[in-house]
């Protein structure tokens, strides 16, 4: 299983950092580059100001993509294909669409031919098992079936993302996510992850991987050590 550190960029720095840091800790290229160091074979990037519709830090996140040695997984409401477009072509090793584009079956076969299939995947956004909109709430479509047009979409990676426990070092849903995997998906769960112990459990799931931000930025564990107990 993998683990995938993120990097969350909001005002053209890393959100949630210490205001005045030292070391360089808030520059999101230099934080991609201390995760390759420590052994990440997966990054994942969002730009937070994109996905809330408040900016666009698109310079940073390209810089993150090009960084060697370390495949880049970029998301953030990426819902234009010309966008993706350049991800991909600055070094971004997969793209993750939203939700949204899965509802809209011609929006994500736009989007995973402007990357090819391989290096899509789509989050599907959830609250108490619900797949959700962050902007609007609950959709109508069941999660299997979200799960199908993905499938048909010739998507084979979903994220699988608890908004209620999204940065709230709550513990991550190991079982939901791993549920998910069922559909034939390869599954990555996010959302809560606190202690290794979830690591070591997700480790013997179905899941193919774990997003972890928060726990790594506040020190609750290190990344060597959450890559060891998911080896």
């Amino acid at each position: 299983m993998d683990i995938y550190p993120a990097i969350d960029i909001e005002g053209g720095r890393l959100a949630r950092a210490p205001v005045k840091p030292a070391g360089g800790a808030s520059d999101p290229v230099a934080r991609a580059e201390a995760f390759r160091a420590e052994g990440a074979a997966w990054i994942h990037v969002v730009d937070l100001d994109r996905a809330f519709g408040r900016g666009d830090n698109g310079a940073l996140v390209r810089r993150v993509c090009a960084v060697s040695g370390v495949a880049v997984q970029v998301g953030g409401n990426v819902d234009d294909s010309g966008w993706a477009r350049e991800l991909v072509d600055a070094g971004a090793a997969r793209v993750v669409f939203g939700l949204a584009a899965a509802l809209d079956p011609e929006l994500l076969g736009r989007l995973v031919a402007a990357v090819g299939a391989p290096r899509a995947a789509v989050a599907i956004d959830v609250r108490d098992g619900v797949p959700t909109l962050r902007a609007s709430g609950p959709v109508s479509f069941p999660l299997a079936d979200i799960a199908e047009r993905v499938r048909q979409a010739g998507v084979e990676t979903v994220v699988h993302r608890d908004l209620d426990r999204d940065g709230a070092l709550s513990g991550a849903d190991v079982g939901a996510a791993a549920a998910l995997a069922g559909s034939g998906l390869r599954v990555i769960a996010a959302g809560g992850v606190a202690s290794l112990r979830e690591l070591e459990r997700a480790a013997t799931s179905a899941l193919s991987g774990m997003i972890v931000g928060r726990a790594l930025l506040e020190g609750v564990f290190t990344l060597r050590e959450a890559i060891a107990c998911s080896a």
